[in-house]
């Protein structure tokens, strides 16, 4: 007799070594999204307010050495440079998931890649179809294709959602995989025209990279010059500046030799991360967000083609295009929704998935650099159409908050203090001995003040 096929449980917990680094990460991507939220915030303030002009005028000065074609405005110095650190991290976080993470095992990763391109490709449709019908452009076709997880999470942080550790890694992995064909896009449809030369000579450094990680070569003074050459000569190939950021991202060692508490990867992220969260991202936003709001920017945003399919793009195709592909996957793969969530929890990370900033502005920039009016207009668009969905998913996420509280308190909770949650040891004997031996303290110090208060009773009432 055949036995039924197991179904497997989406959105399951996860295992204890992968929860503490999704908590780990996600607490860095928080405190860096609120940093996010704030530029942001700043950068609006100056383009709309008599501050304008020292703005614009300190945002497009330029500096470096023109002869080695580094003579960048100070807002190209955050996109190419500063956001190459972002991309460096973005890369080791994909070697992780590739690794250990979600992305290891093809089953596993079925699901949120799935999800992944489905809120990739359904962004993308619907911006093209809308620029097309209204005679648009349609280069910005990519513009809403990407997740935000650091200002995902700010929301998060903002509305004080306790999001289940499963929920987080979700949007974690699909943030992941979103950078990755947010990468190829920029690296395939974005790049200027090639200089083969100057990108052989980074090819070479970036394989001289390699070879000294894979012979275990130590020492931030021997990797961080070379990285700094290999990315001014991926500058000057023409290919966006970023590449040079992931490829040596991916190619950082995940795995522990003997002897090593930690792996190279995780030991070089835990340094760069708040570099890339706390100081390059927010930096970048603060020239990259100032754009203009007036009362008719506003309504243009509504009414070019262009800037209306992104609003849309990252509003309902994000939405729709993740919880849709995650909903058909699952029901493909015979996946079961964990029973302690519902379908509507999807749906508002569906809705996080909208929330489309630093990539979303880097590829508005890069698709209408040749028309800078159209690419301020992009970027009120995604600032509007993240807004829009940051606003839905909140609202759906604080409808189930009283849930989610109570699942992660359930996940938190350590009983025996011994510095694990209860969760992940209720299969252990060791646990049940400990928990019998603090029931057993504690009842036989409740039985020592029940002697103790018996005694007091009776001398307070005994014969005089």
């Amino acid at each position: 007799m055949t036995q039924p096929r197991r179904r497997s449980v989406f959105l399951g917990r996860l295992s204890l070594p992968e929860r503490n680094f999704v908590a780990d990460a996600l607490r860095a991507e928080t405190v860096g999204g609120v940093l996010l939220l704030m530029a942001a915030v700043v950068a609006l303030i100056l383009a709309n307010t008599p501050l304008s002009s020292g703005y614009v005028a300190l945002r497009d000065f330029h500096l470096g050495p023109a002869a080695l074609h580094l003579n960048l405005s100070v807002a190209d110095w955050a996109k190419d440079g500063l956001l190459t650190v972002f991309f460096f991290v973005a890369g080791i976080e994909l070697k992780r998931e590739l690794v250990a993470g979600e992305l290891r095992s093809p089953s596993a990763a079925a699901l949120p890649v799935i999800a992944a391109v489905c809120g990739m490709a359904l962004p993308a449709l619907v911006y093209t179809t809308v620029s097309l019908s209204g005679g648009g452009d349609v280069r910005g076709w990519a513009v809403p294709t990407a997740t935000d997880i650091a200002f995902a999470l700010a929301v998060l942080a903002v509305i004080g959602t306790a999001l289940p550790a499963a929920l987080r890694a979700f949007l974690l992995t699909l943030a992941v995989v979103d950078d990755l064909f947010a990468i190829l896009i920029i690296a395939v449809f974005y790049s200027a025209r090639i200089d083969f030369p100057a990108l052989g000579l980074a090819v070479l450094g970036l394989l001289v990279f390699w070879l000294l990680l894979h012979k275990r070569v130590c020492g931030w003074y021997v990797y961080v010059p070379l990285a700094l050459v290999i990315w001014a000569l991926m500058h000057a190939s023409g290919v966006h500046a970023t590449i040079a950021g992931v490829a040596m991202g991916l190619m950082m060692r995940c795995t522990k030799d003997p002897g090593e508490n930690v792996s190279p990867a995780e030991r070089i992220e835990h340094v760069v991360r708040p570099l890339s969260a706390g100081i390059a991202v927010p930096l970048f936003a603060l020239f990259a967000a100032g754009v203009s709001l007036s009362g008719g920017a506003i309504r243009g945003v509504f009414t070019n083609p262009e800037t209306l399919g992104v609003v849309l793009g990252l509003f309902l195709g994000k939405a729709a295009g993740v919880f849709g592909g995650t909903w058909f996957a699952a029901r493909f793969t015979k996946a079961e929704l964990n029973p302690e969530l519902a379908w509507a929890d999807v749906a508002a990370v569906a809705c996080l998935g909208g929330i489309g900033f630093t990539v979303s502005l880097l590829i508005g920039e890069l698709a209408f650099a040749s028309n800078p009016a159209l690419a301020d207009e992009v970027k009120a668009a995604v600032l509007i159409g993240s807004l829009l969905s940051a606003v839905v998913a909140a609202t759906l996420l604080k409808v189930r908050n009283t849930k989610y509280r109570a699942l992660c308190d359930e996940e938190d909770r350590d009983d025996d203090q011994d510095g694990i949650p209860d969760v992940y040891e209720a299969d252990k004997p060791e646990y049940h001995l400990r928990m019998a031996a603090i029931f057993e303290a504690k009842a036989a110090e409740h039985r020592r003040l029940a002697e103790l208060a018996r005694s007091g009773t009776n001398g307070d009432h005994g014969p005089t």
